[in-house]
């Protein structure tokens, strides 16, 4: 585990301005900085970056957070992988806290040594006309295959000896890139092969999938899992294609390499592959955070239809409401490459434009094999979909999909959530934003403000301060994160703790009010003065409820009446 402190010091040390600008140029307004938003198309610009807070708020999309977020949410990276990355950055190394969990060191040189098969290959392939006229057979330009990296891998057993300086270091084989075999034997596990390099989001070659030229088995052979590599969190051709994905607000997941290169060559440059493994959650999670739409491509044979339903079923707990994942399902003789080399790309877009949504496909597939006219049909409906729906944690999406597989079943939706043992989605959930908002005085929403602007605040409030709604749970989750953080603690820092929590959209709103606030804005004036207010809301409250009592007031609320009067006399005085 990175340990919290490291990650409050890193994002003291970046300029969130200097993060962005890797990726987008940013233009100066005022105190802050602007630009078009990248994570939805916009034609004026709404994406605003805060020098002096550290964060980043779009006004259009809502879209928010720290360098760290940016990083993630842009590339797809993990957290970890984009702490590591913005690190390195900087020049400093990631500590690791102590955990039962193993933890593998990458070593600079395993890239370096990915690096160096990656230029080898690529030379072969250019001395090999045997491999140009394949790729030329299969309809790639050169400057296609220069994009992926392609290579090629001569039929020999020990073709790396010329490309490494030491064909005996352990690397190789920790690489995946040498076999050890008996008696101490080493041979490329990679021969007479067309070589698509791997490359993770910071564009680092970290495996190879090799295909045949002729017919012979495997098709095509990955690399193992290694340090480097791990098949169920990367994504052939994400590297290359995540500018045309943001462009896009879409993504094409397919089941080959060549799919990918072929689907690029003929202008669709937004598809990715999975890696010889099924759809994991993993995917999922990193291209919905890169664009809206996700469609999973692929065969109409029984292998397609069941990597499709593999995939279905780790989508459900990665949905978000508000964005789609579609099914595309090609005739059985065809592949993406095939299909868009023999109708064109027109053809194949118009294909994705009416792929079937999850919910259509999901109902579809529950639905083949039941009969809905009897009991028995409509129950296994029900026994078949409980994993499935109990799996979506979407809110909306969640609601709907329940209410058409009980109107299937014959059942109302409160009978089908009590069958599961499940929370109930209804009606009334809907309305407690409207509910917090009306208990919620304006003065917290004010004082959560000041204590986004200036955290530190939060530790000069009193001990028996309480505030109702959601921006109070904010403030008081507020106190106990400073409570067990360092003594200094940033906006940033404050911002990426409570992402993705509970409170981080009531953050968010805070953060959006506050990002025109100018430098000259007096915080503590502004803080000292809701403090009071907040304060003389509550003696006046207090006092109400004393008055209304009349001459039922015993002594002891008397005394404390008197003592509310004067300190709201008090009060007064300092406001005037």
């Amino acid at each position: 585990m990175i340990p919290k402190s490291f990650i409050q010091d890193l994002l003291n040390r970046l300029d969130i301005v200097d993060v962005i600008e890797r990726y987008l140029p940013l233009k100066k307004a005022g105190a802050n900085f602007v630009a078009c938003c990248p994570f939805h198309n916009e034609k004026s610009p709404s994406f605003t970056v805060s020098q002096t807070k550290q964060f980043y708020h779009c006004f259009g999309c809502g879209a928010h957070g720290t360098a760290i977020g940016f990083v993630m949410e842009h590339t797809g990276m993990g957290f970890v992988e984009a702490v590591e990355d913005l690190a390195k950055s900087i020049g400093v190394s990631v500590p690791q806290e102590a955990s039962n969990v193993p933890q593998h060191k990458v070593a600079p040189d395993l890239y370096d040594l990915m690096q160096s098969a990656t230029r080898y290959y690529r030379e072969q392939l250019k001395k090999t006309p045997r491999a140009i006229e394949y790729l030329k057979g299969r309809g790639l330009s050169g400057e296609v295959a220069a994009r992926f990296g392609i290579g090629y891998a001569p039929d020999d057993w020990q073709n790396l000896k010329t490309a490494v300086p030491n064909y005996q270091d352990a690397s190789l084989v920790e690489t995946g890139l040498v076999i050890a075999g008996e008696e101490g034997k080493r041979y490329d596990r990679f021969r007479d092969r067309i070589m698509f390099p791997i490359v993770n989001v910071r564009g680092q070659v970290i495996g190879f999938g090799g295909r045949v030229l002729d017919k012979g088995e495997p098709k095509y052979l990955n690399s193992p899992e290694t340090p480097l590599f791990e098949k169920g969190h990367e994504l052939y051709g994400l590297y290359q294609a995540q500018k045309s994905i943001r462009a896009q607000q879409r993504v094409i997941v397919v089941e080959g390499y060549m799919d990918v290169v072929a689907l690029a060559q003929h202008g669709v440059e937004y598809a990715v592959a999975t890696l010889g493994t099924a759809t994991t959650p993993f995917h999922v999670q990193k291209l919905l955070r890169l664009c809206d739409q996700v469609v999973f491509c692929f065969d109409g044979d029984k292998p397609g239809q069941k990597a499709a339903w593999r995939a279905l079923e780790n989508a459900l707990p990665q949905l978000v409401d508000g964005k789609r994942i579609g099914f595309l399902f090609l005739p059985e003789e065809h592949d993406p490459d095939t299909y868009i080399r023999e109708f064109g790309t027109e053809a194949f877009e118009h294909e994705l434009e009416n792929s079937l949504p999850l919910s259509g496909y999901l109902l579809r597939e529950l639905t083949a094999d039941v009969d809905l006219r009897t009991q028995e049909g409509r129950s296994a409906l029900l026994k078949n979909a409980q994993p499935l729906l109990t799996a979506i944690t979407a809110p909306t999406t969640a609601l709907l999909l329940r209410k058409e597989v009980a109107a299937l079943a014959g059942v109302t939706q409160a009978e089908l959530e009590a069958l599961y043992v499940i929370k109930p989605i209804a009606a009334p959930q809907r309305q407690a934003p409207q509910k917090a908002k009306r208990a919620a005085p304006s003065g917290l929403r004010i004082l959560l403000r000041c204590l986004v602007m200036k955290p530190e605040l939060a530790r000069e409030l009193p001990r028996d301060f309480h505030g109702e709604g959601n921006e109070g749970a904010a403030i008081a989750a507020l106190v106990d994160w400073l409570n067990e953080s360092a003594d200094e603690t940033s906006t940033a820092a404050m911002i990426q703790h409570f992402q993705g929590t509970l409170h981080g959209p009531v953050f968010a709103n805070a953060q959006g009010e506050v990002i025109h606030w100018g430098e000259d804005f007096d915080i503590l004036a502004e803080f000292t003065g809701i403090m009071r207010k907040i304060r003389r809301d509550a003696i006046e409250t207090e006092m109400s409820m004393l008055q209304a009592k009349g001459l039922a007031m015993n002594e002891l609320e008397r005394v404390r009446h008197d003592e509310l009067k004067e300190e709201l006399k008090q009060l007064r005085a300092q406001v005037g």
